[in-house]
């Protein structure tokens, strides 16, 4: 052994030492350590001796990671005992370098290669809830988090990866009932995550995680299809249950999983032996990948509970922590869920003593009682009605559900609160590191000109493409198939002459997505079929269209997106690779797999588990939700849907692409009929986008506790998710929230109202309110400018625009926005009670507020306004939902406001800095022609002002922050149900 393997592995021996317990002298605990390795060992237990080490490694060496590991654990922990420091500070990294005593040397030499991490944690609404969760009640009884945790470390996580999910898991079960107390109650919760983002690595913790601490029946509804269950049994086997468990005894050829490739090469977790061997307990399976619940024989024995002592109850400890777990996969069908209710009700163990936890992935997907019978998704209700079943059978039973979209549940129909309402709390996952999602097809908020926009700072430039579609023009699908075959073949020469070694890329698929219907997908077969066959993939022509795609696509995209993985220089460096990419997918006559439940039409098994897809998929339903595309791509997708959590679920685009992100390819219809309407899907997704984006970011700043107490609760959450989607109405008409949204105070924070009226008598009020206030403006524009520094990834980027700017008094601008008319006035009253406080009264926030008007930079699109000359730019937008307008300002004219504000440091521009105060607020105006009314517009530029709606945004001062910090307030309308997230109308 080396000098430097012995150093190695006496540290993790000391690191490893403190697992359970605070940072210890570091010094002491290696010469403890050495003393049983070697004499060796003990003169290598110095401080010196290791920084010198350290001082030779590079960020990824063994060592460093060694103290990546530890240090990230510590860093994360929360509330530890011995340090008072906030987590993830550097506060608390002095803590625990001051606790193991190292000097100011190491100290610097560590925070260089292991900085205190960045990552975001999961944001929390909650209840108030008794902490029961504690290191002291875990003591000497975790078995399967330690042994998930390893999995996960074994198989590449990162330390941040698995300290964040360590610290997720922690936010979910301590919320939970302890499961040894004598009072039963419910906790019910909802876990937010993104689309195929890691849902799954959440749940399986929480699980590993709740059995140790004493849950004994755990029941996953693993979405509604039998694909989707299988996938979630066999994750949940392979990374939690453990090969010993799963054999029960039985030989390895016995397995379900004796044909699957990770079993086969020992990829499955395995504790050496069964766990109540080895001083744990077991899990019994009640299901397998191939078999859903079915009715147990033999007196239900598979689900009764042993007891050591029969005289107690089975939450006592002395019972609990000795008896075995049950597990099962259960498909949400009403037949499944029947079978386990009536088995329940056969078992001698009272129901009453069984801590449960119900796991419900994609639990917007069916759980939710839809109460119009005559609707044909009726069963949905069927289904929810087994589900409450569940929960009345089983009073120990907990309710965890898990979505990717935030509308869930509460969100689409908050007449659920009697069953699956999230009564105790919201848990809202942060974005994976590298995980590719809806922001990375959009340039939301790009701070760069449209005209400016490249392949390298344009998300929607890289990966999005158009399909304009007329007749029966394959063009685009056509060119869609070419970009699979090519980016297969960059897959191969990645492979090859990347480093990246054989087999790196086990999958890859294109996804054809345009309906659910079988006869489409029976059409789409035989289109793709000829397609393929005729495209001349080996021949000139077929190498000629690939040439063409590689230079004016691949080529310049992957130049600045690559992230350092091999790009060839030309495509005739690419072009040995096309072939073998060719035989890849097509080489057994059937490059297209259909997957529909549909027999007859199914080419071949979508199963990423038991071997190596590169097929182009045509699927529906089936592979709309939940189920992960492996290897995805190049994705094909004109489906329509007026549902917004539908349209979410169907981006399975959406994911991890380690070592070919910059070949991911998005071909959207952008002029799909829909009834009578055109829609375009990028702009859709877009938007949805971004009130996801601001539902999240809302979430974020009311976890924040305010003297001990949460300012927002979940039965609060249903009204703050109305002001964003107005448009999902509860689906029982007579129900309504009981609670309302008072203020909402954003210091610093750009706010848009976009819900202004359609009738012509309130439009013409609103212009005839607005029309003194840009008349007093001057009559010259002023020169506008905020400059963006050059950091790592962007250069410099300086936003200009010329604008009409006055002043309004604090009492004025009050008086305008109070006499507003509105569309859905409860949209705007949270902001005007806000503006109300922080310019009333004897002392208040506000000194004066600046008027913006931008003006645009070409001549054109001005409207007379008032009864004067004076000319106003006027800009088009449309409303995008219902009465709301879509976003309404321009992303370049953002940055000043914030500047003058007080929200952002100085702009590099003296006009702007002219105009920055103390105390001063900014409204930003603009008047908009909406597509009907822009043909009325006469040659002087006059317009009628019932067509004009007068828009604006404004941007409080960044110290307008109220009595005290809460960024929201309520009112209960009926105080007596309290509590409750909606009451009867009635």
């Amino acid at each position: 052994m080396t000098t430097d393997e012995l150093l190695l592995q006496l540290l993790g021996a000391a690191l490893a030492d403190m697992h359970s317990s605070r940072p210890k002298k570091l010094v002491r605990a290696l010469g403890y350590q050495a003393e049983s390795l070697s004499p060796e060992a003990e003169e290598l237990a110095s401080e010196e001796i290791l920084r010198e080490a350290l001082e030779r490694s590079h960020p990824t060496a063994p060592l460093v990671e060694v103290w990546r590991k530890k240090l990230t654990d510590w860093d994360f922990l929360p509330k530890p005992t011995w340090s008072d420091s906030r987590e993830r500070t550097q506060a608390r990294r002095d803590d625990v370098y001051a606790l193991l005593a190292l000097s100011e040397e190491t100290r610097k030499l560590l925070d260089s290669l292991v900085p205190v991490s960045q990552a975001a944690v999961p944001v929390v609404i909650s209840d108030k809830f008794v902490p029961w969760y504690t290191p002291q009640s875990r003591q000497g009884r975790s078995w399967y988090w330690p042994a998930y945790r390893s999995y996960l470390e074994n198989k590449g996580w990162g330390a941040e990866a698995v300290a964040g999910l360590d610290v997720a898991t922690d936010a979910v079960v301590e919320r939970l009932a302890d499961p040894t107390q004598s009072a039963a109650y419910q906790s019910k919760g909802l876990v937010v995550g993104y689309v195929q983002s890691g849902k799954t690595a959440n749940f399986a913790g929480v699980i590993a995680k709740a059995v140790d601490a004493g849950y004994r029946l755990v029941i996953v509804l693993g979405g509604t299809i039998n694909m989707l269950r299988a996938q979630t049994q066999r994750r949940l086997d392979m990374e939690l249950v453990g090969r010993e468990n799963i054999l029960r005894g039985a030989s390895e050829y016995e397995s379900d999983y004796a044909n699957d490739p990770a079993w086969i090469q020992g990829r499955f977790t395995s504790f050496g032996d069964l766990p109540s061997a080895r001083g744990g307990f077991d899990i019994v399976r009640l299901t397998t990948r191939d078999d859903d619940y079915k009715s147990l024989l033999q007196g239900i024995t598979a689900l009764e509970f042993e007891k050591q002592e029969p005289a107690l109850p089975l939450y006592d400890p002395r019972n609990l922590h000795r008896s075995s777990a049950r597990l099962m996969v259960v498909k949400k069908h009403k037949t499944v869920l029947g079978k386990l209710v009536k088995d329940l009700k056969k078992i001698k163990t009272p129901l009453s003593e069984i801590p449960v936890l119900i796991v419900d992935d994609e639990s917007d997907e069916a759980s939710v009682n839809t109460s119009n019978l005559a609707k044909p998704d009726a069963e949905r209700s069927a289904i929810n009605q087994k589900i409450s079943e569940l929960l009345q059978l089983l009073p120990r039973a907990q309710y965890i559900g898990y979505t990717a979209t935030p509308y869930a549940n509460v969100f689409v129909d908050p007449s659920d609160a009697e069953d699956i309402f999230p009564k105790d709390f919201i848990v809202s996952l942060p974005r994976p590191e590298g995980y590719m999602g809806a922001r990375d097809f959009h340039d939301l908020d790009s701070p760069i000109p449209e005209e400016e926009r490249t392949f390298a700072n344009s998300n929607e430039l890289a990966h999005v493409r158009n399909i304009t579609v007329a007749g029966d023009d394959d063009t685009c699908l056509q060119r869609a198939m070419d970009m699979f075959v090519l980016t297969g073949a960059m897959k191969l020469y990645r492979e090859a002459v990347g480093g990246l070694g054989d087999r790196y890329f086990q999958h890859h698929t294109m996804l054809i997505h345009e309906s659910v219907r079988t006869e489409v997908h029976r059409e789409l077969l035989g289109k793709v079929t000829e397609i393929w066959w005729n495209a001349g993939y080996m021949g000139p022509r077929g190498h000629q269209r690939l040439r063409e795609l590689f230079d004016q696509d691949i080529a310049p995209v992957s130049a600045v997106r690559a992230d350092g993985h091999a790009v060839p220089p030309t495509y005739d460096d690419l072009a040995p690779y096309v072939g073998p990419a060719v035989t890849r997918i097509g080489g057994d006559d059937r490059p297209i797999v259909v997957v529909n439940g549909d027999k007859d039409l199914e080419t071949g098994e979508a199963d990423f588990d038991k071997r190596s897809i590169w097929k182009i998929l045509i699927g529906g339903q089936k592979l709309a939700r939940g189920f992960t595309v492996e290897g995805l791509t190049v994705s094909y997708f004109r489906r329509r849907t007026g549902n917004a959590s539908t349209l979410m679920q169907m981006g399975r685009w959406f994911g991890f692409r380690e070592g070919y992100r910059d070949l991911v390819r998005l071909f959207l219809g952008r002029a799909e009929t829909m009834g009578a309407k055109e829609i375009d899907l990028y702009a859709a997704f877009e938007a949805i986008c971004l009130d996801e984006e601001c539902f999240r970011n809302e979430l974020e700043q009311y976890a924040t506790m305010i003297d001990g107490e949460p300012q927002v609760t979940p039965d609060q959450v249903p009204p703050l998710v109305s002001q964003h989607l107005p448009w999902l109405k509860p689906t029982s008409p007579n129900k309504m929230y009981n609670a309302r949204l008072v203020e909402m105070r954003s210091p610093g924070q750009w706010q848009e109202p976009t819900a202004y009226p359609s009738r012509a008598t309130d439009l013409r009020h609103n212009t005839n309110l607005w029309v003194p206030v840009l008349e007093s403006l001057p009559s010259t524009t002023t020169s506008l400018a905020y400059t963006f520094p050059a950091d790592g990834t962007h250069d410099a980027v300086t936003h200009r625009y010329d604008a009409f700017v006055g002043r309004i008094r604090p009492k004025d601008f009050l008086e305008l926005i109070s006499g507003l008319r509105w569309g859905a006035p409860s949209q705007f009253e949270p902001h005007r009670a806000y503006l109300a406080e922080i310019n009333e009264g004897p002392s208040p926030a506000v000194e004066d507020w600046l008027v913006v008007a931008p003006q645009h930079a070409k001549r054109g699109q001005r409207l007379l306004l008032g009864s004067g000359n004076r000319r106003f730019a006027w800009f088009g937008r449309e409303r995008r939902r219902g009465p709301l307008f879509g976003a309404i300002s321009e992303p370049k004219h953002r940055a000043v406001p914030h500047r003058v504000a007080g929200a952002l440091p100085d702009s590099g521009d003296s006009a702007t800095e002219g105009l920055v105060a103390p105390r001063r607020g900014v409204v930003i105006v603009y008047p908009l022609v909406e597509p009907q009314h822009r043909s009325d517009i006469d040659e002087e530029g006059r317009l009628a002002p019932e067509k004009v709606t007068m828009a604006f945004s404004f941007v409080a001062p960044t110290t307008a922050r109220g009595a005290d910090d809460r960024v929201v307030r309520f009112t209960t309308i009926d105080s007596a149900k309290e509590g409750q997230a909606i009451i009867d109308a009635r």
